[in-house]
């Protein structure tokens, strides 16, 4: 199982990103898949989870932001991120596992950088 994150960049505050992550050695549709971002000094903060193609959840410190989806067909996962606010800075992580289980997974990708400035 292989995640390769991209799409992060800088931006300021109010603007918006999308992140992806492409999964090999599976099918997204087999897995629960979700993404969780971590800034320096800071814990690992879970973002959002999807199974399926319709079932999510998302924390609460980004509800009504960002909206995960998945493209079956692509093998991709997807995280836009709107009215993006500083303290949403952060190293961004897409994760793989068999169930959802608090934003923790078995399989993770490298990393993508977001930077939010005021």
């Amino acid at each position: 199982v292989q995640l390769v994150e991209s799409g992060g960049g800088s931006v300021q505050a109010g603007g918006s990103l999308t992140l992806s992550c492409l999964a090999s050695g599976y099918t997204v549709t087999a897995y629960c898949m979700g993404w969780f971002r971590q800034a320096p000094g800071k814990e690992r903060e879970g973002v959002a989870t999807i199974v399926g193609t319709k079932i999510t959840s998302y924390a609460d410190s980004v509800k009504g932001r960002f909206n995960i989806s998945k493209d079956d067909a692509k093998n991709t996962l997807y995280l836009v991120m709107n009215s993006l606010k500083p303290e949403d800075t952060a190293m961004y992580y897409c994760g793989a596992d068999l169930l959802c289980s608090d934003y923790t997974f078995a399989y993770w990708g490298q990393g993508t950088q977001v930077t939010v400035s005021s």
